[in-house]
Parts: structure tokens; sequence; C-alpha cells
């Protein structure tokens, strides 16, 4: 028999099936974020965002695959049978901190003088995490770790300068002889978690800027970093207090800090998280002794805001990827964003994806006013409203992912696709820097604590006041509550929702499109129409208007 060419034998002719969303900048398809940054004051950006959104669509979509198909390992012995512990990463994984380093997502919010580059800054953690967030668990920590080190001494200054250099250098090396540096941190204890006061760990003072640690950590994440703040007790019993420990001591040998394992995790898998133990670790005295906590909340209110620009990022590219993949695919005769009740999934989809952005963007915007001493109102709506926004975006991401790759069917369900990663990393945002309880907790405490929080809170609200009944009635609702002073910890979660809604309503009615904060209203807080699952709304939304902005293809 003569032989046949594979193209005759052909069973079938592969149809229908809509082409990757490769290669969209990530900046310019996204009108949302584009009119945030505009609106927050970052607007001479835009080509800076424009540039690294290209990055972010091509180069750093193919690198973050490749990063999390090959995740970091642990070798703690050199052949010598040396202690070493040291984290190898693969070459995806270097490429993508060369590219946030040297777009400045670890320094610009404190190396940029000019209004609005902390907001620029959220935009590009905001794209970055789209495509490969692991990278930005290092880069986050290292951004948020200058506040905390600006209370230590004249000998924080060259790490400060490390820090900020825009330059990646992964060498196992003293930071004296790095060209960057980036930053670790060490909280949690095996007995403890959250509670960090439980912790265990203890610190000896030896006079000047030294001191030794022994202990461990249960969490130690991105140990490949240069130093690392972590929460000790004075052994003298004046209570918890932060240190920059080093990976690398002062003469120039490898600290005492042993990596035990490095955890095998759900999602997050490009970068190292791990389990530690110090051996009488040197380390240097951050701030106060006994006031470790207040000397890192600087560090962590950032991280939470990163956690906020992360969560809706994911959501961000899971809709995106949804939405492309029904403006092609055929189903029943029409495409599927054709299809009316496909539709309202997705225009409810882009309505929550927006409403994360805006919410997160404002508080970008808020986080950097909060500096200026004459700004009372943003250093107070910013206290308040980090832990609602923390706790609210990063508890809707799973949820608005899965309904993504839902809408994508089968395709979207196989390792190809980006969103199983999304979905495997979704849950993390709202687990790291104290999970859903301790945000509405720290709610509480700011209503009751900070000078002027409520206040501010009601002015921010008050500006859409007339803008649709339903959020009158729900203002009114959030003004209740506070006059009862949220005092009711078993209620946390409830107020801590209810004022979530209340300031994404505010933002997108006062914003470009007000039209889109009144089917916001309709759809979330008109209670004759909502519903628990996307689409499932009562009434009628221009869907069609929603979904011609949602992803513009360039």
């Amino acid at each position: 028999m003569a032989y046949r060419p594979r193209t005759e034998l052909a069973t079938h002719n592969v149809k229908n099936q809509p082409t990757p969303l490769d290669g969209t900048n990530l900046f310019w398809s996204d009108p949302a974020l584009v009119e945030a940054v505009s609106r927050h004051g970052a607007g001479w950006g835009d080509n800076q965002l424009a540039a690294y959104g290209a990055i972010c669509g091509d180069d750093l979509m193919a690198l973050g695959f490749e990063a999390n198909a090959n995740p970091p390992t642990l070798q703690t012995f050199d052949r010598l049978g040396q202690r070493i512990d040291e984290v190898s990463f693969h070459p995806a994984y270097h490429r993508c901190m060369e590219q946030a380093k040297s777009h400045g997502l670890h320094s610009l919010s404190w190396s940029d003088n000019r209004s609005g580059a902390q907001v620029l800054r959220s935009a590009l953690v905001f794209m970055h995490n789209q495509v490969e967030a692991g990278t930005m668990c290092p880069i986050t920590m290292t951004h948020a770790a200058v506040p905390s080190l600006r209370h230590a001494g004249d000998w924080v200054r060259p790490w400060l300068d490390g820090i900020l250099a825009n330059a990646y250098d992964p060498t196992s090396c003293p930071a004296s002889q790095k060209t960057g540096l980036t930053i670790g941190m060490g909280m949690s204890e095996k007995q403890g978690g959250s509670d960090v006061r439980r912790n265990t760990t203890v610190a000896t003072r030896h006079g000047g800027d030294i001191a030794t640690i022994r202990g461990h950590k249960w969490f130690f994440s991105a140990p490949m970093s240069d130093g690392f703040l972590v929460l000790a007790q004075e052994v003298d019993d004046s209570g918890l207090s932060c240190f920059l420990m080093p990976r690398w001591r002062a003469d120039g040998q490898r600290n005492t800090l042993e990596l035990q394992r490095l955890k095998n995790k759900l999602g997050d898998r490009s970068n190292a998280s791990s389990e530690v133990e110090f051996f009488n670790a040197e380390a240097y005295p951050i701030g106060e002794a006994g006031r470790g906590v207040a000397t890192i909340i600087d560090m962590v209110s950032q991280t939470r805001l990163d956690c906020m620009l992360g969560s809706a990022g994911q959501m961000r590219q899971s809709l995106a990827q949804a939405v492309h993949h029904c403006r092609q695919r055929e189903a029943f005769g029409k495409r599927l964003i054709e299809q009316p009740l496909m539709a309202r999934v997705l225009a409810d989809l882009a309505l929550e994806s927006e409403a994360a952005t805006a919410l997160a963007m404002r508080l970008a915007q808020a986080f950097e006013r909060s500096v200026d001493p004459v700004a009372q109102h943003e250093h107070a709506l910013a206290r308040l409203a980090t832990p609602i926004g923390k706790y609210f975006i990063c508890k809707a991401a799973p949820g608005v992912v899965n309904e993504a790759l839902e809408c994508v069917g089968g395709n979207g369900y196989i390792e190809e696709s980006i969103l199983p990663r999304l979905f495997r990393q979704s849950p993390l945002n709202s687990i790291w820097e104290g999970a859903g309880n301790v945000q509405c907790l720290d709610l509480l405490r700011a209503v009751g604590k900070t000078p002027g929080a409520v206040d501010a809170l009601r002015a921010e609200l008050r500006e859409a006041a007339g803008g649709h009944s339903a959020y009158d009635g729900h203002l009114q609702r959030i003004e209740s509550a506070l006059d009862d002073n949220l005092d009711n910890p078993a209620a946390a979660r409830h107020h801590a929702d209810m004022i979530a809604r209340g300031l994404q309503a505010k933002l997108l009615l006062t914003g470009d499109h007000p039209w889109l904060g009144e089917v916001f209203c309709q759809t979330r807080l008109a209670s004759d129409h909502f519903s628990p699952y996307y689409g499932g709304f009562k009434g009628n939304i221009d869907t069609r208007a929603i979904l011609d902005r949602t992803l513009c293809e360039c």
C-alpha cells in the first residue's frame, strides 16, 4: 500500500478554538486601570506603564509558565558537607525578578518624588501579578521594608541604598558586595501564627547595634533574600522587638540561620517559602525595644496594599481570559459573548473587577498622600480602609477566578492555560499578612483608636450621596453602624462587607463613568436585585456597554 500523508488521514479540522491571549498590552487593554491611574495623579507615567504592560503581556507571561513549572530547590550542604542553605531558581524566575527591579516595582514609592509615584508603582504591581505573582513576594517585601528600616540608626543607610537600587543581583554574598538587595521577613512561629506575641524566639543584645537571635520561624518568606525583618522577644523581658537579620554576617561569614525545608505550597510555586531555625544568628535592632509590632506595622500596611493589588490583578487577568475566549468561541449558533446569560455573567465579573481595581488604586493614592502631615483625611482613610480592602478584595478573588474558569470551560482547566495557576494562587493574599478575621478585627481597632478615621470614612462616602437610591440606603446603614461604634467583634465581617461595598460603589459613582456605578448599585446594593452568584441578579443591565470597555485587544 502506498504511503499517504498524515493530512489524508486526518479525522477532523480544528475549528472554533479561540486564539491564546498572548502579546496583549496589559495597560492599554484595561480601560479601568488607565482611568484609575489618571484619576489618582499618575497619568504622567502612561508611557512607562504601557512599556511594562507590553512586557507583562508577552515576555513575562511566557516566563511565568516556565518559572512555575520549575519551582525552586533547596541545597542545604555543599559537596564537602559544609552547610550552605542555598535556594536555586530556574532562569525564568531570575528574568522576572530582573524585569520587576529594573522597572522600579520595589522602589518607585520612595525614589521618585513626583506626585502619583506610588500610584504608578501600584499599577505596575497590578500588572505583574496578573502573569507571575510568585516574584511579587520578594519585590513586595523589599518595597515594604523601607518605612520600617527608617526607624533604625545611621548603620542602615547602606542597606537602604542597596534596597532602592534598580538592580537585581542573585549572587549569594555579603550585602556590601552586591549591586542590589532584596528583603524577606519572618514573623509567624509554630505555636502562634498571627498571634505574634506568643513568639518564643529570643534576642540578646550585645551593646550598640548588634544582637543574636535564637529560635525558629514557621513561615520564613523568600529565604534567598539578603536580609530579613524578624520579630523576637527581648531576653530581658522588655517585649517583642524588630530586627534586621542579614543572610551573611558583617565578618563575611554565613549567618547561623538554617533552612529546614521549603514549603510545598498550593500556589506561589515559583517563589520559595521556608521553615528556619536561628542558632544565635547575628541581627541588628530596628526601632525601640519592645515595640517590634509597632515598628514592623509600617511594613505590614504596605504589604497589605500589595495583597489588594495582587488579588485585583488576578481578577482582572481571569476576566480578560474569559472575555477573550467568549468573543471567539461559538455555541448554539452564536458567539458565547452574544448569548444573553453568558453576557450577564461576564458583565457581572467585569463589575467586580472594576470595583476591586478602583478601591485598590484609591488606597494607593491614600497611602502616598498619608505621609503629608496636613493630609489627615488620607492618613485616617488609609488606616481604616486598608484592612477592609485587604479582607474584601482578597476574599473575592477566588470566586471571580473560579467563575472565569467556568466561562472558558475545559480549555481553562488544563495547565497550558494560566487559569489553573491563578486559581491556585488566588487564596494566598487572603491568608498572607493576616487572614480575614484578623483584618476585620483590625477594622474595629482602627475605628476605636485612630483619630479621625470614622470622620474620614463618612466624608469619603458622602461624596456620592444622591448618586443612586440604593447607594443612599446603603450609606444610611453604614452611618447607623458607625454611630454604634462597630464594637461587636462577632459582626466585624458584616461591617467590613458593608463598608467595602459602599467604598466601591462610591468610587464607581464618582468615577469617569457614573453609569457603571449605577449598575453596580443595582446589582449589589439593591436587596431585591442581589444574587450571591455572578449573573444571577434581577433586572436588565446594558451588558454590551460593560463588555465593550472590558478588554481592548491591542
